[in-house]
């Protein structure tokens, strides 16, 4: 029999995972108090427009809210913004903010998030040395990339190429460096890396990889070039720090719930404390698809997984608790190509292509022993949600299947 449903719920952290759970909570009929707190002033907004369309001034501030602002008090959801949760008294099931204020809670959400990783190089702190993450932050490097005439991103992830792919785009002279021996070196298989990394030499970039970044060189406090371990400068009115990101684990950590990675959570999204909840990229939870993981847990930092674990969380506190089972995947929009994810591919030991990368439409079905793990997809989303469909359902297509000149996994996956 599961508990009643609390009071009050105050969420901590107002991005796409915990504005998701205040708004997925109203969704579900829970008719209690609800209180959002957010560090950042700004209303809930989506962040992958950021490295893409807004850097170009494709759209605005209104065109990233997650729901309108006035949503928020037409659904009686107090925004606190601009607030930073400062401790969590567990006992008296109290958040403490930076001012001193104390808001009791029934249940707690942690949706924290991540900050950056820094880079610890001579220069870091020049002007012009940027890093992307906040609507701030991303106003601020948009400034820049319009008057910038080079620009050198360091980490050859996600945010890294499709920064590089918008400035590329724009005319911008580009450079991508990254210690990894190819680019999305954890995220993609070989094959899909050498097709990223010819589009964007086809643009123009230059790419240094397996080179790490000695210094940035500046001149007048500001950044000029990025020196690497070879000696090699690269011009750079504009460096992009893209080089990976840690969950925000200090407020639970502090509070003593279990953290690794993440705050540690069940199958439920609960933490340590059965009266806290994380969701979210701060949150590491057990994964049937993860195949990679020695423990069967995973932290995964994609809008998918917020807006699906923001639903289950609220779900369960709502009256309808269930496990989190939804299938992980990922997107990536560069030089018009889109690049789709199903399932989590880490640690796959064989890949089969169908289509040709050359024609720029293809997907990769990738392996770990006898188990098919995902699909990567350019260019062609019906194999992507065909890959959805079969890895929520158990079904798996064998590399058999996968062999035979007219094997269709869309009709694979209705059959």
């Amino acid at each position: 029999m599961s508990a009643p449903p609390p009071d009050t719920v105050v969420v901590v952290g107002a991005g796409q995972a915990g504005a998701g759970a205040a708004l997925a909570l109203r969704d579900a009929g829970f008719g209690g108090r609800i209180v959002l707190i957010g560090e950042e002033t700004a209303v809930p907004y989506q962040r992958p427009p950021l490295s893409k369309a807004f850097l170009k001034s494709g759209v605005d501030m209104d065109g990233l809210h997650l729901r309108h602002p006035d949503v928020y008090a037409q659904r009686r959801i107090e925004l606190r913004l601009g607030q930073r949760a400062e401790s969590i008294d567990r006992e008296r099931r109290r958040v403490i903010l930076a001012g001193g204020e104390a808001i009791g809670y029934g249940h707690l959400i942690l949706a924290t998030g991540l900050r950056h990783r820094v880079l610890a190089v001579p220069g870091a702190d020049l002007r012009g040395v940027v890093s992307l993450r906040t609507i701030e932050e991303a106003e601020s490097m948009r400034g820049q990339l319009a008057a910038a005439r080079t620009l050198v991103a360091i980490g050859a992830g996600f945010i890294g190429l499709e920064v590089a792919a918008t400035a590329a785009g724009m005319g911008v002279r580009t450079g991508i460096v990254d210690v990894a021996a190819r680019v999305l070196g954890r995220a993609a298989s070989p094959v899909v890396s050498a097709h990223l990394a010819e589009l964007h030499g086809r643009a123009g970039t230059s790419l240094h990889l397996g080179r790490s970044v000695a210094a940035i060189v500046g001149e007048g406090g500001r950044a000029r070039a990025v020196r690497l371990d070879d000696g090699t400068e690269l011009a750079a009115d504009l460096v992009v720090v893209g080089i990976g990101a840690v969950p925000q684990t200090a407020l639970a950590e502090a509070a003593g719930l279990a953290v690794a990675d993440g705050i540690v959570v069940d199958a439920r999204l609960r933490t340590s404390d059965p009266a806290i909840s994380a969701v979210g990229d701060c949150a590491r939870f057990p994964c049937r698809y993860a195949a990679a993981s020695a423990d069967g847990r995973v932290r995964l930092e994609s809008v998918q997984n917020a807006a699906d674990q923001a639903r289950c969380v609220a779900a369960g506190l709502a009256g309808r608790p269930q496990d989190y089972a939804a299938v992980p995947w990922f997107w990536s929009d560069q030089f018009g190509i889109r690049l789709q994810i199903a399932g989590l591919t880490a640690g796959a030991d064989d890949a089969v292509v169908h289509g040709e990368p050359a024609c720029g439409a293809f997907s990769v079905h990738l392996f770990k022993a006898d188990r098919w793990l995902g699909v990567e997809s350019v260019n062609r989303s019906a194999d992507h949600m065909a890959a959805r469909r079969l890895l929520a359902s158990g079904r798996a297509p064998t590399r058999e299947h996968l062999a035979r000149a007219d094997f269709d996994l869309k009709a694979f996956a209705a059959a």
